[in-house]
C-alpha cells in the first residue's frame, strides 16, 4: 500500500513537470491564439475588477484604522502614509491579488477545462485540427501570467487611495502630502519585488488551474475536485513563494 502511494505520488511529480515543460515549449511556438488570449486577458483582468477594487478599498481603510492607535501612543500618525504604502506595496496588493485570483479565476479554470475534459471536448478539439494544449492551456496561463502583475497595481492603487481618505478625515492630511510621505521610503527594489511576485503568482495560478482541468476525472465529480484543488494548491503554492521572495529581497535589501 505504502509503495503504490509512493508510485502515485512521483508519477503525479512527473506529470506536473511534463506540464510545465510542455508550456513552455508551447509558449514559444506558433502559431499562437491571439484573439483567444486576448478574451482570456479579459475574463481574467475585466471581470476581477469590481472583486479587487473592493477587497484594496476595504483593506486601506481597515489597515489604515488598525495602525492608527499604535502609532498615536508614540505621537507618530505622521508615518501613517509611509507606513500604509510600504505594507500595500511590498506585500499586500500583490498576496491579496494573488489570493483572490486563485479562489475566483484558478477554480473557474479548473472546472472550465476539466469539465471539457470529462465530456470528452478536448478529444474532439483534436480530431478537428484544434491544438488544444495551446489553445486552452497556453492562453490562460500567458492572461493570467500578464493580468495579476496589473492587477496588483489596481489593488495597490485603490488600497492607497482608501487609507488616504481615512487619513484625510481624520488628520486633514492634504492629497500631495499624502503622496510625498507616502513614497518617501519606497524604492524601486519594492516596485520591482511587488511585480515579480505578481507574475509568479500569475504563472503559478494559470498552471495549477489548467494542470488540475486538463487531467480530470470521474467525471462530474471530477471538475468539482479541480477546481477545488486549483484553489487549494495555487494559494499553497503563493504563500511559499511569498516567502522565498521576501527573503530574497530582503537579502538585496541588506546587502
Amino acid at each position: 500500500m505504502l509503495t503504490k502511494g509512493l508510485d502515485d505520488y512521483f508519477i503525479g511529480v512527473y506529470n506536473a513537470y511534463a506540464f510545465v515543460t510542455r508550456f513552455f515549449k508551447e509558449a514559444f511556438k506558433g502559431p499562437f491564439e491571439f484573439r483567444e488570449i486576448v478574451r482570456q486577458c479579459y475574463e481574467v483582468g475585466y471581470r476581477s475588477l469590481p472583486l479587487i477594487t473592493l477587497t484594496g478599498f476595504v483593506i486601506g481603510i481597515v489597515f489604515t484604522k488598525q495602525s492608527r492607535p499604535s502609532l498615536e501612543v508614540f505621537g507618530a500618525t505622521s508615518w501613517l502614509p509611509s507606513l500604509i504604502a510600504i505594507a500595500t506595496i511590498r506585500a499586500l496588493a500583490p498576496l491579496v491579488t494573488g489570493l483572490i485570483t486563485a479562489g475566483k479565476v484558478g477554480s473557474h479554470i479548473g472546472a472550465e477545462i476539466g469539465s471539457m475534459k470529462v465530456t470528452e471536448q478536448i478529444d474532439a478539439m483534436e480530431v478537428s485540427a484544434t491544438e488544444p494544449f495551446r489553445f486552452l492551456v497556453v492562453t490562460r496561463v500567458i492572461a493570467t501570467t500578464f493580468m495579476i502583475p496589473v492587477l496588483a497595481m489596481y489593488c495597490g492603487f485603490v488600497g492607497m487611495m482608501g487609507s488616504f481618505l481615512n487619513i484625510y478625515q481624520n488628520e486633514k492630511t492634504s492629497f500631495s502630502t499624502f503622496i510625498a510621505e507616502a513614497f518617501k521610503q519606497i524604492t524601486f527594489l519594492d516596485i520591482n519585488t511587488s511585480l515579480i511576485k505578481a507574475l509568479a503568482f500569475g504563472l503559478t495560478i494559470g498552471l495549477v488551474g489548467t494542470y488540475k482541468g486538463y487531467n480530470a476525472t470521474q467525471g462530474t465529480m471530477g471538475v468539482g475536485k479541480a477546481a477545488n484543488a486549483s484553489v487549494v494548491l495555487s494559494m499553497f503554492l503563493i504563500f511559499l513563494e511569498e516567502m522565498v521572495i521576501v527573503q530574497i529581497s530582503n537579502w538585496m535589501r541588506d546587502s
